[in-house]
């Protein structure tokens, strides 16, 4: 690959690991400065971090369908909206078994899409792939950290309990338990990354769990979503999108990955008229239920994303 194309890879990588750690040491201030029962700064991190990661989900058509017709889009979008629907339907609805099915593929996503940059970022500076075991344990742990060990915190009780009071059992009282392991199963990642002298996937995989464990669950999951799960998934997109890569053949990497980012930015810009629209005229709603129930939504989204981006995933590691 390009010299353009290497420098969008390790450049995304730098800003989500950058941006997540001054996330989690705001999130350490603030938490020291401010009564805990406030919760204004959490939302504030938590809009922006979401808002900033809607784009990336808007861009799948331009991926899958490159060539389609207006009917074929229609029917794509339907398709693709009508499956969201049906997984906050199953969620809000079928309870515990609709939202354990979305937070165990809300996981897989996350890994393998993470697990897939790495690989894309390796083959663009043309460097070893990491071994199989390494990727297998980095792409498992890189899921499970950013969705279990929020959903099993303490401090997701109360917010669960605002959503549906059913899902505050989802795990089946095993949350310790569940916490735990993802703890375990990091720790035997790490010393793999280390044995495999893949450092800076180690550094990766601990940025994450120190994320996930020393931030509220809503800050964790937002921060993660929006600054480092949307932005590699960005970075991804350059290899596809045909406008991305006439500015990778330039040389301009820049450009090449705001291609990426443009087609999405209508669903940006609706994700803070909203926002702001329920922060003027219903400031009491500004609540950890309203945030909670943007992330059922976005975990929602996962369902359709992930079954799009497949196809993607699978290539990356060839």
């Amino acid at each position: 690959m390009s010299l353009a194309q290497k420098r969008i890879f390790s450049n995304t990588r730098s800003f989500s690991s950058l941006a997540t750690t001054c996330v989690l040491l705001l999130s350490l201030l603030f938490s020291q400065l401010i009564d805990e029962s406030t919760i204004t700064w959490q939302v504030v991190i938590a809009l922006i971090a979401l808002a900033i990661g809607i784009p990336h989900g808007a861009l799948d058509h331009l991926v899958t369908l490159p060539r389609s017709s207006v009917i074929r889009m229609t029917l794509f979008i339907a398709i693709y909206v009508a499956i969201a629907i049906i997984a906050v339907w199953a969620i809000l609805n079928w309870n515990i078994a609709g939202f354990s099915a979305v937070v165990a593929m809300s996981a897989l996503h996350f890994g393998i899409g993470d697990a897939a940059f790495i690989s894309e970022m390796d083959r663009s500076a043309n460097q070893s792939a990491s071994p199989r075991i390494a990727q297998f344990f980095y792409a498992a742990s890189a899921g499970l950290i950013p969705v279990i060990i929020p959903l099993t915190n303490q401090m997701s009780t109360s917010a669960l309990n605002e959503v549906n009071p059913a899902l505050l059992n989802w795990h089946g009282g095993f949350a310790e338990e569940l916490n735990n392991l993802v703890t375990i199963f990091f720790l035997l990642a790490l010393a793999i990354q280390i044995f495999s002298k893949r450092y800076r996937d180690g550094l990766d995989l601990s940025i994450l769990f120190l994320l996930a464990t020393l931030t509220p669950p809503l800050v964790a999951f937002a921060a993660y979503f929006g600054l480092w799960h949307a932005m590699r998934h960005t970075a991804r997109l350059t290899l596809n999108l045909k406008s991305s890569q006439n500015f990778v053949s330039q040389g301009n990497s820049a450009r090449a990955f705001l291609q990426a980012v443009i087609p999405g930015l209508p669903a940006l810009v609706g994700t803070f008229i909203v926002s702001l629209a329920l922060a003027a005229f219903s400031p009491e709603r500004l609540s950890d239920e309203l945030l909670w129930l943007s992330l059922v939504v976005v975990w929602a989204l996962t369902v359709p994303h992930m079954m799009v981006t497949a196809r993607l995933d699978k290539a990356a590691f060839k």
